[in-house]
């Protein structure tokens, strides 16, 4: 077929990427050839607009035993343990079909978790969705959670956390980010490399079809309107078989056969087999052959770029290919030979025994474009930051300002969603969700690892570098007021259309931000994901570098929840921060607005305070610990009532200096409301005082209301009414 210009076009490729092609070549590409460039040099494959700034992030630590550039990030958790832990997006996917979008979403992170040799414990999710008014919202939300307790529930690893966000922006582009953890032992992480001129390369898992070819195309491209057409590009996954590949997998581990193994992810065969051969430095002859099919007729084009589910490609010592069969006939899957790795670095496919196609492996890797796209700060920013309080009118209901709050989207409960996830199975869940962090028991030790997923985009928005910033801060403090030390995350990073240089300014303003936090707090960026183009008739997201952070908790004893405990029981605050109400969720639900400054952040306090908190809980001085988040100070203590154990009340007192709006719902960071016992104050205080941080005593755990000043008295019952049913009511509606 001769290569127009129409169908490089359609292959996601510029006239000038085309030309390096054949500049590199030293010829033209078939249309395999084509089409293996199409997805190896796509956004979602080669990061190429997102390379150059990527590489400033700390990506080294005391845990860090695996950073970047493999499935997953590795830490040591101490003993013989380790933990592997990615997240990934599925966002494109989702908005078309997205029931399979987050399934697959799924299934994808639990193969980059296992093919590194680690059983996978837990699963977290991060979703954003349209406002209530968009007519597709509901229709999102359901398909994208039914699909993540349908394939997590099936495989048996619980879902344990997460967080859930409307907001305009995502009317068109939902996001679907979704991590895993895993636990495995430290002399048993295997990686992705094919390695030993002669080994055999062997595919395992389900046959290839027709599904998903060009995902990561379309996954790199931005949508008009509609998207449905697409629908032939979105995988179709099968827990059940991917189930018996992890049990397969995991049992092929205790041996020694395996010298590379790779999740046939995005671009599938392609990109597996490319990258593995780019960290071996060698050349891998594949025979299209001997590819497992379930479609009749299927061309070596459409079995290289397919996107079939469950499927890996291994690396084993030559002589082991029979018992690798073996193993996996006895799961009931597919294992075939269908290629070796050869000396040289180039990629080979073989059909009918001639050569079909061949490509050094550094044209598609190391020689994929690399763009410094212009940045340009927008020009609407100034405008989006300028905001005059002095023409907003303080509510004249403060209570019932407080339950509109409670009632929004972004903090209303989100037990309709994760009481559909299975999170109780393997029987490790020590904290579910609801709490500011899920903590996961290791079995067999003292110990436990806290995780959560964090990202306040409204905040990205209004300024991205204070927003990568607070959501890095955000997701230790959550951890740290669960009792677990922070060391290490995976991020998300999901903005609009890179060719558009506010675009690229959001993304770099919010990498930086993000670099600068994990310095100041010593977490190491260990992995993480690009998600980028999502943006439908050229109305983009609100920039969202969604943050996965693990931490741990040497004796589970010490593991700390958000809800006040027992009556009397003192009230304070950790941290002594200010701030204005501009980004806040207040602004927006009372009066429409989403402009102003993010609240600021002093990364010294910030870490001062998690010192302090870390420090009194494991001292065994706090009884329960909350970070003040969306919503301000109202909010927590609300939400701190609301023990699923029963109900509490609290008196606060509250004397405004100012503005009564601003101290009740302004969103000031480092902040953690914390309860200790009345003889226990003294020890808080001094630990306060030797991390230098603030400690302000604002009330007491009494009764079944809460009372702020003379400005907030609410039953505990009717903020739990309020707060409990308001998603559901919109989905049942």
């Amino acid at each position: 077929m001769k290569i127009t210009a129409d169908i490089v076009k359609e292959h996601g490729l510029t006239a000038e990427e085309y030309d390096r092609i054949v500049s590199s070549l030293g010829r033209e590409p078939n249309m395999l050839e084509l089409g293996i460039f199409s997805v190896m040099w796509s956004e979602h494959c080669s990061y190429k607009s997102s390379r150059m700034h990527l590489k400033n992030f700390p990506t080294k630590g005391k845990y860090v035993l695996q950073g970047p550039g493999e499935n997953a990030g590795i830490v040591d958790i101490g003993g013989d343990l380790a933990v592997a832990f990615k997240m990934e997006s599925h966002n494109h996917p989702s908005f078309i079909e997205p029931y399979q979008g987050a399934a697959t979403g799924v299934g994808g992170i639990l193969r980059d978790i296992f093919t590194m040799g680690a059983r996978p414990i837990a699963l977290l999710n991060s979703l954003r969705f349209g406002s209530f008014e968009n007519s597709r919202t509901k229709y999102l939300v359901e398909g994208v959670v039914a699909g993540i307790a349908g394939y997590g529930n099936c495989i048996g690893v619980p879902t344990v956390g997460g967080e859930v966000y409307f907001n305009d922006s995502y009317n068109g582009n939902c996001l679907v980010n979704v991590m895993t953890a895993g636990l495995v032992k430290k002399d048993k992480i295997f990686k992705g490399k094919a390695a030993g001129i002669g080994n055999p390369v062997i595919y395992v898992g389900s046959k290839t079809g027709r599904d998903g070819i060009h995902g990561a195309t379309m996954a790199s491209d931005v949508f008009g309107e509609g998207g449905e057409e697409r629908r032939p590009t979105v995988q179709v996954g099968d827990p059940f078989a991917e189930k018996l590949l992890l049990e397969a997998c995991l049992e092929l581990f205790k041996t020694d056969y395996v010298v590379g193994i790779q999740d046939m992810g995005a671009a599938g065969l392609t990109s597996s087999s490319v990258e593995m051969a780019s960290r071996g430095n060698t050349g891998i002859e594949l025979n299209i052959d001997a590819v497992p099919r379930r479609e009749e007729g299927m061309t070596a084009y459409e079995i290289m770029l397919s996107e079939s589910q469950e499927r890996m490609l291994m690396v084993v010592r030559k002589g082991t290919e029979e018992d690798v069969k073996k193993i996996f006939r006895k799961w009931d899957l597919e294992a075939e030979v269908i290629g070796r790795v050869i000396e040289g670095n180039t990629i080979r496919f073989v059909e009918g025994g001639k050569v079909t196609g061949e490509i050094p492996v550094t044209f598609l890797t190391d020689d994929a474009p690399v763009y410094n796209r212009p940045i340009k700060r927008p020009e609407w920013q100034d405008e989006l930051n300028s905001l005059d309080m002095e023409s907003i009118a303080e509510p004249e209901d403060f209570n019932e300002a407080l339950l509109k709050i409670l009632a929004s989207g972004n903090i209303a409960s989100k037990e309709w969603i994760y009481r559909q996830y299975d999170h109780m199975v393997r029987t490790d869940s020590v904290v579910c969700p609801g709490s500011d962090a899920a903590v996961v028991r290791i079995k067999g030790t003292d110990k436990a690892l806290g995780l959560t997923v964090d990202c306040n985009s409204r905040y990205c928005y209004l300024d991205p570098f204070i927003g990568g910033e607070i959501a890095v801060a955000e997701a230790a403090r959550n951890l740290v007021a669960s009792g677990a030390k922070p060391i290490a995350l995976t991020d998300c990073l999901n903005f609009g259309n890179p060719e558009r240089p506010e675009v690229m300014w959001q993304l770099k303003e919010a990498i930086d931000g993000i670099k600068e936090a994990c310095i100041a707090l010593g977490v190491p960026v260990i992995g993480g994901n690009v998600s980028l183009y999502n943006e439908t008739s050229g109305i983009s997201i609100h920039p969202t570098p969604t943050i996965g952070m693990v931490g741990i908790i040497d004796d589970i004893i010490h593991h700390t929840t958000q809800w006040f405990k027992g009556e009397g029981d003192l009230i304070a605050v950790i941290g002594a921060s200010e701030g204005g109400l501009g980004g806040s969720e207040y602004l927006k639900v009372i009066h429409g607005l989403e402009k102003g400054f993010p609240p600021q952040m002093d990364l010294e306090e910030e870490r001062n305070v998690q010192d302090a908190c870390l420090k009194a809980i494991k001292a065994g001085i706090i009884v329960s610990a909350h970070d003040i988040s969306d919503g301000g100070l109202a909010v927590a203590l609300a939400e701190a009532c609301l023990n699923p154990k029963g109900i509490k009340g609290a008196e606060v007192q509250l004397e405004p200096c100012c503005r009564v709006d601003e101290d009740l719902f302004g969103e000031a960071q480092s902040r953690i409301i914390v309860t200790v016992k009345e003889k226990d104050l003294d020890a808080l205080n001094s630990i306060c005082e030797q991390n230098g941080a603030g400690l302000k005593l604002i009330g007491k755990v009494k009764g079944d209301t809460l009372k702020i000043g003379r400005f907030i008295n609410l039953s505990a019952a009717k903020i739990k009414e309020v707060w409990g049913s308001s998603l559901e009511k919109f989905l049942n509606s």
